[in-house]
């Protein structure tokens, strides 16, 4: 009974942000989980051509630009009003969604990125701010849960939508999230209302932005948080690989067709949830696990790793994390890719959260908000140095592409003849070992870990255990 009377303590607008963010997140992740294969695979399939390096200036780029502008976009939205900002990010969104489809060349797709990176980059600190100022401390926790999990709805449906469509063509892909952010914006015209926001309306907007500016740079003077921003970088520099270069790999490496069929004789509804008419399991759809892992188990490991110390926690969980993402890169039975998927999910699970806990509890007690915003430029730099490690990295240690044509120009096209796809990918990988890449992420990820644990050893305060809100380990 209590559970009910709770739930009628949000107010409309609480909910109708909730459905913002599942539509958003939709549209978002309809297109960011097949964007690596949108942007490599051949001109022949209706995507792009480019190559790995062009991918990876695009993704890691525009990512990281993306998530360091809701540092000062937020400045923007108390001036002018959530509301009129958030009409203004889904006119950007919807129309920078189409356009995405609609442009060919490196320059005009970059821009186009660019442009939805804008709209999402408004549209993010808005709907955070909203969840925050219609919750108190007794719905707090329930309340950020409940956005947690719309967040991984979209993550998880958007793929799934878009994987279904760019079966028939990429083009209804950009369609469909460009109507998703459509619908976002019908739904803010007709419902969505001004919660309480600050008291900044009558400041120019130049001074807002400065202010935003100014206030970052009080953060990051802040020697002992600046190192931790840094050493997180590493793994967020890791766990981008799972959208930017994972989807690449299973496409290029793993054959799903033993996976099907698994499946088909099985569990025949998932091998029809999840299967192609010829059999396969797409990339697009073995990445969004992580998202499904997330909607099932966060709440169980939440409370298992509660009232560990954060940081401890967080070495834990980038350990896991590592293993996870570069065990689906030493190997190319798409079984044991599954598992390595939810050993990644398990990670992210400890790690996340237990960031942004750490976070609020080192920050001075006036400079929380601040602190937490801060966050963002680790995870920035992690898109910016993971853009790189998926470009040029990705195409010296694990191209298929690149070792196909080095293969036959070395011994002849005659040396591949009579062989399946499966019997030269074998071929190829034991002549070029491209679990090379994989190990590469593991050092990465394990150096990142080994940073943390001289952190925690000498500049540390984290003496206590995590006696803290729910609601650090739903953001």
């Amino acid at each position: 009974m209590g559970n009910k009377r709770i739930f009628t303590q949000f107010p409309g607008v609480f909910w109708t942000a909730n459905t913002l963010e599942l539509f958003e997140r939709w549209a978002y992740y309809g297109i960011f989980n097949l964007l690596a294969l949108y942007l490599t695979n051949s001109t022949e399939s209706g995507a792009l051509g480019f190559t790995q390096v062009q991918k990876g200036l695009i993704m890691g780029i525009v990512n990281a630009i993306l998530y360091f502008l809701p540092v000062v976009t937020g400045s923007i939205a108390d001036r002018f009003g959530y509301k009129r900002v958030l009409i203004i990010a889904f006119v950007i969104l919807s129309s920078g969604y189409y356009l995405m489809g609609q442009v060919s060349s490196f320059t005009f797709v970059f821009i186009t990125f660019f442009y939805v990176a804008i709209g999402a980059a408004l549209f993010k600190p808005i709907i955070s701010a909203t969840i925050a100022k219609t919750t108190n401390n007794r719905t707090s926790s329930l309340g950020f849960g409940i956005f947690y999990m719309m967040v991984n709805i979209g993550g998880l449906v958007g793929p799934y939508v878009g994987s279904e469509l760019r079966e028939r063509s990429w083009n209804y892909v950009f369609i469909m999230s460009a109507a998703a952010i459509l619908f976002n914006l019908v739904l803010v015209i007709l419902l969505y209302k001004e919660p309480d926001r600050n008291n900044k309306l009558l400041e120019p907007l130049g001074k807002a932005l400065k202010g935003s500016l100014l206030n970052i740079w009080y953060a990051v003077k802040d020697f002992k948080f600046l190192l931790f921003l840094l050493i997180i970088g590493g793994i967020w520099t890791i766990f981008w690989q799972l959208f930017y270069s994972l989807p690449v790999f299973i496409e290029q490496w793993s054959n799903t067709h033993h996976l099907y069929n698994f499946l088909h004789q099985h569990l025949p509804f998932l091998a029809r949830v999840l299967g192609t008419s010829d059999g396969i399991i797409l990339p697009e759809k073995l990445i969004m696990l992580d998202a499904f892992f997330i909607v099932l188990f966060q709440v169980i490991v939440s409370s298992l790793v509660r009232k560990f110390k954060p940081l401890l926690s967080m070495i834990a969980g980038i350990i896991i994390n590592t293993a996870g993402i570069a065990f689906a890169f030493i190997t190319m039975n798409p079984f044991l890719l599954v598992l390595s998927i939810f050993i990644f999910g398990i990670g992210e699970m400890i790690f996340s959260p237990k960031i942004l806990e750490y976070i609020a509890r080192i920050a001075p007690r006036d400079k929380s908000a601040l602190y937490m915003g801060a966050q963002f430029v680790s995870i920035a730099l992690g898109n910016f140095l993971g853009g790189f490690l998926s470009g040029g990295l990705y195409d010296r240690l694990a191209n298929r592409d690149r070792f196909l044509e080095s293969y036959t120009g070395e011994f002849g096209i005659a040396s591949l003849e009579g062989l399946s796809r499966e019997e030269i990918n074998s071929t190829l990988w034991q002549h070029y070992h491209p679990e090379k890449f994989g190990f590469t992420l593991l050092a990465i990820g394990l150096a990142t870990a080994f940073l943390l644990i001289l952190y925690n050893y000498f500049l540390s305060s984290d003496q206590t255990g995590g006696e803290k809100t729910d609601q650090y380990y739903n953001t």
